[in-house]
């Protein structure tokens, strides 16, 4: 007897699931048939809503997106009015030394002579 009232739960979940499923494809087609009806009277093109939430996907985008983050950020122009007022480069912040000029480094023998 238990095994039976397990199966008739089961059934009456699934036709639950199966009427709640129905419900929200009549409500997407609901929704569909009013956005192509206001368009058809408004006289204006009915667009994929595809097309409307961002347009296709492209591959693309999010590698160009990346390789433009690592491009460095073109200087504006208090950078530049900032850097020339310090005598500073206008590219780089710092101001690179020529390397004759390092002092503070001992050259060591290599390891194993």
């Amino acid at each position: 007897m238990m095994n039976f009232i397990f199966r008739v739960i089961l059934l009456l979940l699934g036709l639950v699931f199966a009427a709640s499923l129905a419900v929200a494809v009549a409500l997407l087609a609901a929704v569909w048939g009013v956005r192509y009806a206001w368009g058809r009277i408004t006289g204006k093109p009915v667009t994929p809503w595809m097309a409307s939430m961002g347009g296709r996907f492209d591959p693309r985008s999010g590698f160009e997106r990346f390789r433009n983050a690592a491009k460095p950020a073109e200087p504006n122009a208090a950078d530049v009015a900032n850097a020339r007022a310090r005598g500073e480069s206008v590219r780089s912040p710092l101001s690179l030394r020529p390397a004759g000029d390092v002092t503070d480094v001992r050259a060591r023998p290599a390891r194993g002579e």
